[in-house]
């Protein structure tokens, strides 16, 4: 579709990711990439005795599953880009925690899609990151994108 096109569809829900597991290996991976290696992330013995039961992911990780619940999703894309990029976050919000094993998906909402430049445009969306029977969602970022066509 063509981002002219989409720009009907600011303001809707425009879709859903499939289910994506959030394993124990994929935290201690994130612990390694980052230097975060806080015991509630880490220890499953020590996580254990906290209110959470076990270990949790990191937020940051959570966050940074953005990208592939994006392409793992409904979404309508854009045709023809040659590049796209992460701009920023208007706003994030870490709600609940992931604890390990548990499966996230990810819904969109277009907020906002602008051609800036020619053939380069800024797309902002509303992110809500399920936890796959939880209540409470684990973040909700308004994520903003640039690509160029």
């Amino acid at each position: 579709m063509s981002p002219q096109d989409m720009t009907a569809l600011v303001g809707q829900t425009v879709g859903t990711s499939d289910w994506f597991e959030v394993s124990q290996e994929r935290i201690n991976k994130f612990a390694e990439a980052t230097g975060d290696f806080q015991f509630i992330h880490i220890d499953e013995e020590k996580a254990k005795l906290t209110p959470f039961g076990g270990t949790i992911a990191h937020g940051f990780l959570t966050l940074s599953l953005i990208p592939v619940l994006t392409a793992e999703s409904d979404c309508p894309r854009p045709e023809n880009v040659k590049m796209g990029v992460n701009y920023g976050g208007n706003k994030t919000r870490f709600i609940a925690p992931v604890r390990a094993g548990k499966r996230v998906r990810g819904h969109f909402k277009l907020l906002e899609l602008e051609e800036k430049r020619p053939g380069q445009w800024q797309q902002t969306m509303e992110i809500t990151v399920e936890i796959e029977g939880e209540e409470k969602p684990a973040l909700m970022a308004e994520w903003i994108t640039q690509f160029f066509v």
